[in-house]
């Protein structure tokens, strides 16, 4: 558990206490006895429900997520800096998908096609400077058939140069939080200090989604043409999988085989992100192990702001008592037969003390499961839902004494 000195707010609410059934008088003296040996010999958490046990994966690093309510549910080297090959094209999109929602660029515009990007190796999705595609078409082009050419495409038309392109890409990775990512190119070509983590992309991959679901659709087509050239996404598990709607594939010699795959069953919606697989099979069956795992243990809970809402006690205030309401809503995703281990706690500094403006932020509200330990799954914070103003000299004066007098 948490010290709550962390947060500077000594004072805990629990949401339950706690309470003994009652037993008649008649019960049997043994029944009492079962009781008490039972307790003395049990371990404090033995009748809670485990964690379920992590998959066996084999891969340099992988991690898996909640898309909803963001929370990591299996994990291993998640922040080791690896290269990420093709991932990179993920980061290359996000700009893109940013700049057509700002109105800097618009999908039908045609781009010039240096030689840089028409004789680049690797996937490529076959431009040509004679053909000017659209803005469009190199985004099919990327996210469908990983093209290299169509990312430095993209890249000099929207910033001139790759370099330039590469700055905006690691500016962008500082604003979303990836914090073991530096960007060099906009393809994941190896070069030395270009580099990502398995936690990085699933969240690039989880912005993503939420940030551009419309967009986000790209990553589901299994297949694209252009210049009279068809190509498969190279995502096998479109195929072999009907819950999984993308995200991208990876691989170099040094990378490994990688792939962050998305995938949505029954309103869960998960990612999962693989790093370092030995083949494109093995990086496929992986993933599809990492998502099972998710969505066979594992369920979302949305409390409710009644659920969440809290009366307490203010000190020289107009009024004795204010009600706290959260500041957003609250997701958290528990095993499926852990839900009843699930408790939300107040943090908030004692005493209160008037004046309290409206809104004004008080604490913290924490949902913990209670399993092995205690783990605090998410927590938002606690504003006052109306102001209480200071109470008047003579009304502050007797309540020094009798909270004097109770001392």
């Amino acid at each position: 558990m948490p010290n709550p000195a962390a947060f500077g707010i000594p004072h805990v609410m629990p949401l339950y206490l706690a309470q003994a059934s009652s037993h008649k008088e008649s019960t049997p003296m043994r029944f009492y006895l079962f009781i008490l040996l039972t307790l003395l010999f049990t371990p404090q958490w033995a009748s809670a429900t485990s964690w379920p046990s992590q998959p066996d994966i084999q891969a340099s690093a992988w991690i898996l997520i909640n898309v909803d309510s963001g929370q990591t549910l299996s994990k291993y080297n998640e922040k080791q800096e690896l290269p990420p090959a093709s991932l990179t094209k993920m980061m290359t999109l996000y700009l893109v998908f940013e700049a057509l929602k700002n109105k800097i660029i618009n999908p039908e515009e045609k781009v010039d096609v240096s030689e840089k990007a028409w004789k680049i190796g690797g996937s490529r999705m076959f431009i040509e400077p004679r053909l000017h595609p659209t803005v469009d078409q190199l985004m099919h082009g990327i996210s469908t058939v990983s093209g290299n050419d169509a990312c430095i495409a993209l890249a000099e038309h929207m910033s001139g140069s790759e370099e330039a392109f590469a700055h905006r890409m690691n500016k962008k990775a500082k604003e979303l939080g990836l914090k073991h990512s530096h960007f060099k190119n906009a393809t994941g070509f190896p070069i030395k200090g270009h580099y990502s983590s398995a936690q990085d992309m699933a969240i690039l991959a989880v912005a993503l989604w939420n940030d551009f679901p419309e967009k986000f659709k790209l990553f589901s087509e299994k297949e694209f043409s252009y210049n009279k050239v068809k190509q498969n996404n190279r995502n096998r598990l479109l195929w072999r999988d009907p819950r999984v709607n993308g995200i991208k594939t990876g691989h170099t010699e040094e990378a490994g085989f990688c792939l962050v795959s998305s995938a949505q069953k029954d309103g869960t919606r998960i990612v999962s992100a693989v790093f370092g697989a030995e083949s494109s099979h093995a990086r496929e069956q992986q993933s599809r192990l990492l998502l099972n795992y998710g969505f066979r243990h594992f369920i979302n809970m949305k409390p409710t702001q009644r659920d969440l809402r809290r009366e307490v006690e203010v000190q020289h205030g107009s009024e004795s008592k204010v009600w706290l309401s959260p500041r957003s809503q609250i997701m958290i995703t528990v095993p499926k037969d852990m839900q009843s281990q699930v408790v939300f706690r107040l943090r908030y500094s004692a005493p209160l003390v008037a004046p309290i403006a409206k809104n004004q932020v008080i604490g913290v509200i924490e949902a913990i499961i209670l399993h092995e330990d205690e783990e605090v799954l998410a927590s938002v914070d606690m504003l006052a839902a109306k102001e209480v103003k200071l109470a008047s000299w003579p009304s502050r004066q007797l309540e020094n004494i009798q909270i004097w007098w109770k001392k």
